[in-house]
């Protein structure tokens, strides 16, 4: 028999000593009653909504993470407290010390999800009929590692999150030298296509490689954009990520968020 697959919800040794130094210190009970949850067994229950698309309410409690609520207000705190944030960058890190990202090039593409409560940044869809959705917007390395990304309502133009993403990439240190944060040139398609943003992305000493629009398709951008189209499609591998469930944006970031961290990590296991 094969060796059995461990259950992806289930928090390796190795990655939850990246992630529990970030985490916030508890505040003292202020009533008495059922122990502490412990953050590694709230983590696995957060990791099971987030692979399985479960509803709070549903989270099996005989395996061990707590409540739905529970887990989920550890998401919420955590979230606030920036700690994907610090984990994504640690895990970047990790990658350029090995020089195993690649900085000559960008890619930013999004995606729609269609929303199942009205919410913030939420909005009239254009590809589903005006129904309520979401976009996520990713930036990636040219391996389709993800350097960033952010939630928007499904009728945001994607133009808009070009210099924000751009922006919201981490300084990674590696090795020697100063910590970078902007890759050479920056692929997008014919949505963000305009002379204002070239101009802006070469004033960040980015070299714009935009789709024009107008053009045929078959230009050749392909070659280098299909690495952040599969990049999209691993964040939509996570059940929770197909459909926008939370009516709270900061929530559905927070998940977005770790999604982009796990699929980080799954590249730093690589370097073992």
């Amino acid at each position: 028999m094969g060796k059995r697959q461990p259950r992806p919800w289930v928090v390796s040794d190795e990655l939850w000593s990246l992630i529990e130094p970030l985490l916030p210190v508890p505040g003292p009970k202020l009533v008495a009653g059922r122990p502490r949850v412990p953050d590694r067994q709230a983590l696995c229950g957060i990791l099971f909504v987030l692979h399985t698309g479960i509803q709070w309410e549903y989270l099996p409690q005989e395996l061990g993470f707590g409540s739905g609520v529970t887990c989920w207000r550890r998401l919420a705190a955590w979230n606030e407290a920036g700690v994907w944030d610090e984990l994504h960058v640690v895990l970047l890190k990790k990658l350029w010390a090995a020089n195993k990202l690649d900085w000559s090039r960008a890619v930013i593409d999004s995606s729609h999800v269609r929303a199942a409560r009205r919410g913030p940044k939420g909005g009239p869809s254009p590809v589903d009929r005006a129904r309520p959705g979401s976009k996520h917007h990713v930036i990636a390395d040219g391996q389709g590692i993800p350097l960033a990304v952010s939630l928007t309502g499904g009728n945001r133009n994607d133009v808009t999150q070009l210099l924000p993403l751009l922006d919201k990439i981490p300084p990674v240190a590696g090795v020697v030298g100063r910590p970078r944060r902007r890759p050479d040139m920056l692929f997008a398609d014919r949505g963000d296509d305009h002379d204002k943003y070239r101009r802006l992305v070469w004033r960040r000493g980015i070299r714009p490689v935009l789709a024009e629009r107008g053009q045929p398709h078959g230009t050749g951008l392909v070659v280098f954009r299909w690495v952040v189209e599969r990049t999209l499609s691993w964040l939509h591998g996570f059940r929770r990520l197909r459909i926008r469930w939370e009516r709270r944006d900061d929530i559905h970031e927070a998940f977005l968020g770790l999604a982009a961290c796990l699929i980080t990590h799954r590249h730093v296991q690589r370097l073992c």
